[in-house]
């Protein structure tokens, strides 16, 4: 059984209905009706076969107005990248110690960022990382000798998209508070992303349904033309 706020909610728009961007994006800060920060999120169905390399759709893109989330930065590095990441603004520097307390368990981080020199080591930590979506990776821009930028671009509201099994991205374009004018500047952005990285064996209709919601709120269809 939904709560009262849900079935509230549900009096608001026409499920049945694909609504323009910015009227999806009006109905679902309408409809987050939770005492928190609701995030507003996207899902977007396409039409790919992820089962093949070919048709995999990822990527990162930095939302113009951010996610609205405080991102805690690990940065696994030695010597002078260490120290670049200190003065960068990572939440914790560390190395060898830093990997055996990962192995222990710990897992107090969002991002994971390294140098490429530490991947041997960091590496093992694939099948402890990787079901948490928390291993660096080159394609991601958190395996790099850029330290200084990836803290950045991280703090200031870099996501990653990445297509599921199920064929589906879901991804996160800020909170409720931002207001329709920013969320419609990080939708735009996050969708111009999604559509560019189109793989050439994808076949027919690209985006089959594109859906927001917030974090307690139901879906509201978007009617998003290619």
């Amino acid at each position: 059984m939904k709560g009262k706020n849900y079935r509230d909610s549900l009096k608001l728009y026409d499920k049945t209905k694909a609504y323009e961007a910015t009227e999806a994006l009006g109905l679902a800060v309408a409809t987050a009706k939770a005492k928190f920060d609701e995030t507003i999120e996207i899902s977007v169905k396409l039409g790919v076969d992820p089962r093949h390399a070919d048709q995999q759709v990822r990527g990162v893109v930095v939302l113009p107005n951010g996610t609205g989330k405080t991102v805690r930065v690990l940065v696994i590095a030695k010597g002078a990248k260490a120290d670049e990441a200190a003065a960068a603004g990572a939440d914790i520097v560390g190395a060898e110690e830093i990997i055996a307390k990962i192995q222990g368990g710990w897992f107090d981080f969002d991002t994971c960022v390294t140098t490429p020199d530490m991947m041997g080591q960091v590496g093992r930590l694939g099948k402890l990382l990787g079901p948490k979506g928390l291993m660096p990776t080159p394609k991601s821009g958190t395996v790099t000798m850029d330290i200084t930028k990836a803290i950045h671009d991280i703090k200031a509201g870099k996501v990653e998209y990445r297509v599921d099994k199920t064929a589906i991205i879901h991804c996160p374009i800020g909170k409720k508070s931002f207001g329709v004018e920013k969320l419609s500047e990080n939708l735009t952005v996050l969708m111009d992303a999604i559509i560019k990285a189109k793989p050439a064996a994808a076949k027919g209709t690209y985006l089959k349904s594109v859906v927001l919601s917030s974090t307690m709120g139901p879906g509201i269809k978007v009617n998003y033309k290619q």
